[in-house]
């Protein structure tokens, strides 16, 4: 806390100035905060020609979509003020830190080869497209700090520096530490990027390359066992750790490294007025580990029945090795056109081989697939086109990939975007193989699993004085999913992988508004959820509202800015997904119905020169006229009323 205390003086009387000209207006809101100067340029690092504007101070992504720093104070960064560092939305929160989110919405996978499975580990996991690459021309860091649930803190460290104008090196730590409220919850998370930019003289070569090693670690206690006690309101159990779980002595990790290269080389560029590429070629490399565990010293038969009666231990790994070579080029008449190919090469294993009434299950499930892809992407004036086209040439695992967007920009804060993405692909290895300690929780479904499809029509309308409008449709088929044993919420969880043989049709329609009156604004997200189904497969909520109500104002001259408000959050009734802790996936059922409970927060965050700070009063209704009717998932309440605050500090040298 000491550590704490230090950074909030710093932060309030400036000790560390800001050596660079903050020309974005303190508190400026933007109708979405994602997307702020968001382009697509070819990334000259390092290239800066006044190292006193914001804007050098570059943040890019693999695909060259960049930003620059933003030290404003929105509403939006209130959103994002959170564990995941974006906004959630679409997710329900666990009552500790760390605790898995059960999604609003639907949760679709498309990618090109199957992945690891463990799906309730990975919202705040860094995948390839997570990691940012920075071209400062002095060095930024960054501290992200906010409290948790007993016994713990959340840090998030960045320095971003060079060596020359050229070489611009981030080195990244976020760790979490949470005890929670209940028994057997205790959430610890840590996960240390690096990343490096280089760009030659000649502007030619370009390299990006990264290094992740993360671990996510969770004590599982699979939810309350009598939930009649949570419900009743009584004094007795207003202390969280009094009520009883079902799980004592479980936990689960996930633990991963990966290793990444990416670089170009401009074979033709061309050096008039209007310089660029016209020809490069280039390699990606990626080497990725994941190992899975779960660990339950007593074996409790919440999973059935055991073929050992203690210190139980499910381990799986999955090991990739991906190499792609592509070839770009790019013409001022017919666009940008890219060819790739992309090996991948999969090693998933477990312990032993495995015997179970007659039906074998390997250790080991490993290959190499071979796949093409086409890209292209055009732009005349404010219209933009973009596609991708890729598909499996070697390989029984691999499947195909579409996607095409067209976009027209009115201007800075309107414009039209439509998109369109056919997946066809694999589940996940947790459907095709796993083994375990429990009996029913082995299987083998290689052979007897297809593929699954879908088809994703999306279309967005930003128009800065009307509203913002998201509308997605999604037709699936062959959907996975894991279901539960008829009659087992109560006394135990069986989970079985099963492949729905309908066909699902999802809408999503999503509306986004803020009115300002003076000072005074009223946030609004709404949105609307259709399924069509014949079968109870795919459960979200039919409403989802989030409104906030906040006075914004500078003070002191200017030298602080202050947003407070309250927030009310909502969804209709649903049948939740259950949360499975032995496989780190939820599972459907039909029996238990959330929602209809409303959350307010109340806030007040400021700003001092590049220091957000950030307090909230969390749930507060639970503390004035609580109802013990709030829960995340089945048997897994929602968080109580709690005080939480934080800070974002940006230091520029």
């Amino acid at each position: 806390m000491r550590f704490v205390f230090l950074l909030i003086f710093l932060g309030v009387f400036g000790i560390t100035k800001a050596q660079v000209n903050l020309n974005t207006p303190m508190g400026s809101s933007q109708p979405n905060d994602s997307l702020l100067v968001a382009t697509k340029d070819t990334v000259q690092t390092g290239l800066w020609k006044n190292p006193n504007r914001i804007e050098d101070y570059k943040i890019f992504t693999l695909e060259n979509d960049t930003t620059f720093v933003d030290t404003t104070l929105t509403i939006y960064k209130d959103y994002k003020f959170n564990y995941l560092r974006r906004d959630d939305f679409e997710l329900v929160p666990f009552a500790n830190v760390g605790q898995p989110y059960n999604r609003l919405t639907l949760d679709e996978e498309t990618s090109l080869f199957p992945q690891m499975g463990q799906k309730s580990k990975y919202y705040n996991y860094f995948g390839v497209n997570d990691i940012k690459y920075h071209s400062m021309p002095t060095p930024l860091t960054e501290l992200f700090f906010k409290t948790t649930f007993e016994q713990g803190q959340l840090l998030d460290a960045s320095i971003s520096f060079n060596t020359s104008r050229r070489l611009n090196f981030y080195l990244a730590y976020k760790g979490m530490k949470s005890l929670g409220k209940y028994q057997n919850v205790e959430a610890n998370a840590g996960a240390f990027r690096f990343s490096t930019v280089y760009h030659s003289e000649n502007d030619r070569y370009d390299l990006k390359a990264h290094f992740v090693g993360q671990s996510l670690r969770n004590e599982e206690n699979g939810g309350l066992l009598y939930n009649e006690y949570f419900t009743s309101g009584e004094d007795d159990f207003t202390d969280r750790s009094r009520l009883e779980v079902i799980l004592d002595e479980a936990e689960n990790q996930l633990v991963s490294k990966r290793y990444f290269i990416n670089q170009t080389y401009a074979i033709l560029n061309n050096k008039d007025s209007l310089s660029y590429n016209i020809l490069n070629v280039g390699h990606r490399f990626n080497y990725e580990t994941k190992s899975y565990y779960y660990a339950d010293e007593l074996v409790s038969d919440y999973f059935g029945e055991a073929y050992l009666s203690e210190d139980m231990r499910d381990h799986m790994k999955l090991r990739t090795m991906e190499n792609q070579v592509f070839a770009e080029l790019n013409n001022s008449l017919l666009g940008k056109i890219g060819f790739k190919v992309i090996n991948y090469n999969y090693n998933y294993s477990t312990r032993s081989v495995t015997t179970i009434d007659g039906v074998t299950i390997p250790n080991i499930l490993k290959d190499n697939e071979t796949a093409i892809q086409a890209t292209y992407a055009k732009q005349i004036g404010g219209f933009k086109l973009e596609g991708t086209a890729s598909t499996t040439v070697v390989g029984d695992m691999g499947g195909t990939d579409v996607f095409a967007k067209a976009s027209y920009n009115f201007n800075d804060k309107n414009g039209i975007e439509a998109s369109l993405h056919m997946n066809t692909s694999m589940p996940n290895f947790n459907y095709l193989m796993y083994q375990s300690d429990y009996i029913d929780y082995n299987w083998y479904n290689v052979d007897t699993f297809e593929k699954q499809t879908s088809s994703t029509f999306n279309a967005k309308l930003k128009l800065n004085k009307i509203a913002n409008v998201d509308v997605t449709y999604s037709l699936l088929d062959k959907y996975a999913y894991f279901s539960e044993e008829v009659g087992a919420i109560d006394s135990m969880l069986i989970a079985s992988p099963t492949q729905y043989s309908g066909t699902i049709n999802y809408l999503k329609l999503k509306l986004m508004r803020e009115f300002r009156v003076g000072k005074f604004a009223l946030n609004n997200t709404i949105m609307y959820q259709q399924v069509g189904q014949d079968d109870d497969i795919l459960n979200v909520p039919e409403f989802v509202t989030r409104n906030t109500l906040y006075f914004a104002t500078p003070m002191f001259k200017n030298n602080l800015y202050l947003e407070t408000g309250i927030t009310f959050k909502y969804f209709t009734k649903y049948y939740a997904n259950t949360y499975n802790p032995l496989l780190s996936e939820f599972t459907v059922q039909n029996d238990t119905q959330i929602g209809e409970y409303p959350v307010f927060d109340l806030f007040l965050n400021f700003k001092i020169r590049q220091t957000r700070f950030f307090f909230k009063a969390e749930h507060i209704n639970n503390l004035i006229a609580p109802e013990y009717n709030y829960y995340s998932a089945v048997n897994n309440p929602y968080r109580d009323f709690v005080i939480r605050f934080g800070l974002v500090w940006n230091l520029f040298s």
